[in-house]
């Protein structure tokens, strides 16, 4: 059984002795006036008891110690405590445990009263009894240093220790200022007593010692003594027993000699010193002693779990991006330098909109259809459609340090600026964005253009002039996938089967500033390298270098019938005494209309019933809509796709964007060549069906787009029937005789000259 500690809080003395009230001696008494003392009587008092050299060999004269005991400011300031931070998912699950400090503030009615008292007694018993400065114990010192002819016993009290932790805290994690602040010189002496003194003469003796077990490092990374307990006995300082709060307090002297993991025998000795100090002081029963020195350590250690590597279920990535956000927007502080002391000043509980359930579901996707050995890796990114909330932030590689086991921090879902890499070309998943562009300024969804197997580049509009294809050789045209692609096409058809030259031609015809506007509006200004966007044409095919998290949110305005919100990984802040911290919010603003959004909903619906997602249908048969895209040479992929409740980019390719996806296996399965269907389409179909099972099917609004006629057979002898009648009608503004509208600059294909970076390579299906 476990001694019983004393169930009284109050420190010792005369019960009615108010708190900040000092009892003793004439002798005790003097030391409340200290600060009156001639300062080489101070110097001597010093030198004889704090086991320091003599004034002469530091070059100090008395005269020169009254000036700089003069000199000190007397406004001396204690640091808020730097605290661990936790950060949590949408469901309150702890994510990761972040800090400078592993330590939790605690009041005194929160420690247990054993805690303080045995701190107390091991480490400066008459502190209850004495000033700033015990002159009882600075003679004790000096006549034991005399006797022993060392300067092995120092007299500072409680409050001196204090104010030389307080320095260290300021010190921070600078190596060199905590050696100044833990440098042991009679000005540094000089300073801490003087800054005692002045804390004597504003805190009660209580408020002292509480400041004391809050700041103490006990080994271990653990700071205070509630961090203490959770180190060595995973439980509150509240419920310790006699021999657990023996065994903390008597670390503080030497944390690394008495470490109890590493040296379990000196800290059993130890503990036992402060046992005996309780039992002499009265402050336990000797029945009580007799018993806590014969209980084991008990230790029930946990080792220091610190920032994002300790993340559950690949969460880390997700936890990074929580962290590069605190860091870098606005409302958590004006300048970087604010918002870096508030994350490492720490003590916040960070809620997050991260479901765990979904971030299950994703990670469960990357890693099953991708092996962390395999020379490619993926990445998906879950959001909410209409609220801007990241739900998920998974990818294949595990979140860590160690390349030997595949690890990495760079996070392949965001830009580089919020700790990813620099991105990866989109392929034809861009496509959608200027199918919206086109349909907001009016084009029809039943739109067809002749679409031929190859074209050269036509000259295009841009927002500040007109672009011309000055490349030479095969970089001057862009050609279809396949051989049999050739038009004329509509948008549905085109869509579906993913005709580049049919959005060539659409977007010469609409424009690239028309193009670029409507991207902007989605939120994407640069590349995720931070690039700017650059006017040319082969961004409709995916040659922008983008994350899967801007992905991801472009194919969640779709899903919100054309809202668009910034996205949002923090729904609430609060401190460790509960107050709030004001987040982020998610703006959001109409990027097109909602019948823009429901005739583009409609096109994207068809990819996956008749296109090339038709084979990724969810395992409840709910609608789902999307965009395959495989970048040149197959170096990435993409399967876009959402419900309207819920919207995910998938990539796949190499991390650093070198891989050609043909002749490859990945996850166990050999690939002639990766497509978006292929290779990122699985991977979306299995993290969607878990994500979504269970929860109600929602349909999407659509329009009635109806399927262009049958082309007519290319080795019939007759000609086609020209089209009359609605067919005629819908041919104004136009249309010639085939059924597709000729945009202007098509015939003769494109002119101009020079490689104004812009041509690029066709993105696949």
């Amino acid at each position: 059984m476990a001694p019983k500690r004393p169930m009284a809080s109050q420190r010792p003395g005369n019960p009615g002795t108010p708190s900040g009230e000092h009892r003793g001696s004439p002798l005790d008494k003097a030391g409340l006036g200290i600060k009156f003392l001639g300062v080489s009587v101070l110097s001597g008092v010093l030198l004889a008891g704090m086991a320091l050299p003599a004034v002469g060999a530091l070059g100090l004269t008395a005269k020169n110690t009254a000036e700089s005991f003069a000199n000190i400011p007397d406004d001396f300031k204690t640091p808020a405590l730097s605290q661990a931070t936790q950060i949590f998912d949408a469901k309150g699950g702890l994510i990761a445990k972040v800090y400078e400090r592993d330590r939790t503030v605690l009041t005194a009615e929160q420690m247990a009263p054993v805690m303080r008292q045995a701190q107390v007694d091991i480490e400066d018993a008459r502190f209850y009894e004495h000033g700033a400065v015990d002159l009882k114990g600075v003679l004790r010192a000096a006549s034991k240093n005399a006797e022993s002819g060392t300067t092995a016993q120092g007299a500072s009290t409680l409050t001196q220790q204090y104010v030389k932790n307080v320095n260290v805290e300021k010190a921070g994690d600078d190596v060199a200022a905590v050696q100044e602040a833990q440098r042991k010189t009679l000005g540094r002496k000089i300073q801490e007593l003087k800054y005692a003194i002045k804390l004597e003469e504003d805190l009660t003796k209580d408020q002292i010692l509480t400041n004391y077990l809050n700041i103490t490092f006990y080994g271990h990374q653990a700071y205070g003594v509630e961090a203490a307990s959770q180190r060595y006995f995973s439980k509150t300082n509240k419920d310790l027993t006699v021999p657990e709060a023996a065994m903390l307090a008597g670390l503080v002297q030497n944390p690394s000699a008495y470490d109890p993991v590493r040296f379990p025998e000196a800290a059993l000795k130890r503990r036992n010193v402060v046992i005996d100090k309780l039992l002499e002081n009265k402050h336990i029963t000797a029945d009580q002693a007799k018993e806590a020195k014969a209980a084991p350590l008990g230790l029930k250690y946990k080792d220091p779990q610190n920032g994002c590597i300790t993340a559950n279920a690949g969460m880390g990535f997700f936890c990074d991006y929580v962290r590069h956000v605190v860091k870098q927007d606005p409302t958590f502080g004006k300048s970087a330098a604010e918002r870096k002391k508030l994350w490492d000043q720490g003590g916040l509980n960070i809620y997050t909109t991260l479901d765990p359930d979904k971030q299950a579901a994703a990670q469960n996707a990357v890693t099953k259809k991708v092996k962390v050995t395999d020379p490619v890796s993926a990445a998906a990114t879950m959001m909410e459609p209409g609220s801007g909330k990241i739900l998920a932030m998974a990818q294949t590689r595990p979140y860590g340090l160690d390349p030997n086991k595949n690890q990495t921090v760079v996070n392949l879902n965001v830009d580089a600026s919020m700790g990813g890499g620099n991105g990866f070309q989109t392929g034809s998943t861009f496509k959608p964005i200027l199918a919206a562009a086109a349909l907001e300024s009016g084009m029809p969804p039943t739109q067809a253009f002749p679409s031929e197997n190859r074209i050269d580049y036509p000259s295009m509009t841009t927002c500040a002039g007109t672009w011309k294809n000055n490349a030479k050789g095969k970089d001057r045209s862009v050609g279809n996938e396949s051989a049999s692609e050739v038009g004329p096409y509509e948008l549905k058809e085109a869509m579906a089967k993913s005709v580049n030259t049919y959005f060539v031609q659409m977007e010469q015809q609409v424009g690239l500033c028309a193009m670029k506007q409507m991207a902007n509006k989605l939120g994407i200004s640069q590349t995720a390298k931070g690039d700017p966007f650059v006017e040319v044409p082969s961004m409709v095919l995916g040659t922008l270098e983008l994350s899967p998290l801007t992905m991801a949110n472009v194919y969640a305005t779709f899903a919100a019938r054309g809202k668009y919100c910034t996205p949002v990984a923090i729904s609430k802040i609060t401190t460790v005494d509960g107050k709030d911290v004001p987040v982020p919010q998610s703006t959001c603003s109409q990027a097109f209309s909602e019948g823009t959004a429901d005739a583009l909903n409609t096109v994207l619906l068809n990819v996956t019933e008749k296109g090339t997602g038709a084979a990724l249908q969810l395992d409840d048969g709910r609608k789902i809509a999307g965009k395959t895209g495989t970048t040149d040479k197959k170096k990435a992929a993409w399967f876009n796709g959402y419900t309207p409740q819920l919207a995910t980019a998938v990539w796949l390719g190499g991390p650093a964007g070198g891989v050609e996806m043909n002749n490859i296996t990945i996850g166990g399965h050999y690939f002639d060549t990766v497509f978006g269907a292929s290779g990122p389409g699985p991977i979306w179909q299995m993290a969607m069906n878990q994500a979504l099972a269970g929860s109600p099917k929602q349909d999407f609004v659509t329009i009635n787009i109806p399927d262009p006629a049958p082309k007519p057979d290319p080795n019939a002898t007759a000609p086609a029937t020209p089209p009359s009648g609605d067919a005629a009608a819908n041919a104004a503004g136009g249309m010639i005789g085939g059924g597709f509208t000729l945009p202007p600059g098509i015939i003769g294909g494109g002119n101009g000259n020079g490689n104004n970076g812009g041509n690029g390579k066709p993105g696949g299906h």
